[in-house]
């Protein structure tokens, strides 16, 4: 058994590599926001600006608790491994496209990028099931953010030639 400083080291741990991700994606979002992304056409149903951060937020702490989760279960099992590869897989892919599309400022690339994030969030969400139901489950609030961000690049890219 896993002692309790530890299981509280792993869980602070877990969630600030999250959060760092979203510091990191930040980096490149937030000057853009002012500039550049004001000045897009949008596509319908697209949220205020406001709205992104509490999201997000919220979203990374949800990833760093699943992340706990299914490591809290042990280097042991193999299926951890894999899990947590495919989820620094998909963590990089996410800050990736924050510098794609806010800091290149190209929407195209960056829905080639979304594209595969949302491919990699869906084979995280199903590693993680193999070890932790309700790790699985966290990411699903993600997976779905991500299908509307998918939608909104897809707009700004058209209506933004």
């Amino acid at each position: 058994m896993t002692p309790a400083y530890v299981r509280i080291i792993q869980f602070i741990v877990a969630i600030g590599v999250s959060l760092a991700a979203g510091r990191i994606g930040s980096i490149f979002t937030m000057p853009a926001i002012p500039t550049w992304y004001a000045g897009l056409t949008m596509p319908e149903f697209s949220p205020p600006s406001w709205v992104f951060g509490p999201v997000w937020t919220v979203l990374y702490i949800l990833m760093g608790i699943a992340l706990y989760l299914v490591w809290s279960k042990g280097w042991g099992h193999k299926n951890v491994h894999v899990a947590t590869a495919i989820f620094g897989v998909q963590l990089v892919l996410n800050v990736l496209w924050s510098f794609v599309f806010f800091g290149m400022q190209a929407p195209f690339f960056a829905l080639i990028v979304i594209l595969f994030l949302w491919v990699a969030i869906l084979m995280t969400i199903v590693a993680f099931d193999r070890v932790s139901v309700p790790a699985a489950i966290l990411l699903v609030p993600y997976l779905l953010w991500v299908s509307f961000a998918a939608y909104l690049n897809y707009g700004i890219y058209v209506l933004n030639p």
